[in-house]
């Protein structure tokens, strides 16, 4: 299939509303890649011209519709079973189950949760503690088709490739020649769409123990990624901690969390109790 031409004045627009739609960042070191993509997508739609295809983005009544699915095709839902497990380790054994034990239900938001092997994993660390439970799971992302497929329990191989022992036939098997995990654990978990750039949307505030937000901000421009901490922290109850991937920090921010270190992972505490 052949790439459409993409001026700077186009890709510009382009850009701007995919950005506005998603808080996916594209600048000019990305023209080649957005062309590509953007051209099987306004081929596919019966445009030969990206300027075109914008046009019927913006304004058609099919427009949104059609950016939902453009942006759904763009997003990255690499993810896998037990990813950077110490910054789960330590939220289980660290925040998690110190409230269970003191007789509280502590809530955790996993925001773009992909496909959902990061919220069922965590689901994963608490049944191992016997906590499960106790604990409410709230898993959101903008795709409804990443969604849909965590919910439908469908994951690759590729997502079983750290995998820890002991966890194929307690909480996973495969079957089929694709992995499958106990239903039972998978209903523990809420399903939800949602939109980090809205963040109305978000769910109440200080409503929240811990946030796991991670290797998402990094495809976010730095005020974009302001606005979604300010809307995590305001979710978070004081004394509540954000996760964020090990790549990735918020200290160019000014953010009024507190950062601290367990286990080699970096955790973001809001003041309070």
């Amino acid at each position: 299939m052949s790439t459409l031409p993409l001026s700077p004045q186009v890709l510009a627009i382009l850009s701007m509303l995919i950005e506005q739609r998603s808080g996916l960042h594209y600048g000019p070191e990305d023209r080649d890649l957005l062309a590509e993509k953007l051209s099987t997508r306004a081929l596919d739609a019966g445009f030969d011209s990206l300027l075109d295809y914008y046009y019927y983005l913006r304004y058609d009544p099919k427009g949104p519709e059609a950016l939902d699915s453009l942006v759904d095709a763009l997003l990255v839902h690499e993810t896998y079973f037990f990813r950077e497990q110490q910054a789960l380790e330590g939220l289980v054994d660290g925040l998690l189950v110190p409230e269970v034990k003191a007789g509280r239900k502590p809530r955790v938001w996993c925001a773009a949760c992909a496909t959902g092997e990061e919220p069922l994993t965590l689901a994963m660390l608490l049944d191992s503690r016997g906590v499960l439970g106790d604990v409410s799971i709230l898993a959101t992302d903008l795709s409804l088709r990443a969604l849909e497929r965590a919910q439908a329990g469908e994951h690759n191989l590729r997502s079983m490739r750290s995998l820890p022992p002991g966890v194929l036939g307690r909480w996973l098997d495969v079957v089929d020649g694709r992995p499958r995990v106990r239903p039972d654990l998978m209903a523990r978990v809420e399903w939800r769409q949602l939109n980090l750039v809205n963040t109305p949307g978000y769910p109440e505030p200080g409503s929240c123990d811990a946030v796991l937000c991670r290797n998402v901000l990094i495809y976010f421009q730095d005020d974009t990624a302001r606005r979604v901490v300010e809307g995590i922290t305001r979710v978070l109850r004081p004394g509540g901690h954000l996760v964020v991937g090990t790549s990735e920090s918020l200290m160019r921010f000014g953010t009024a969390l507190h950062c601290e270190e367990r286990r080699g992972s970096f955790f973001y505490r809001k003041a309070g109790p």
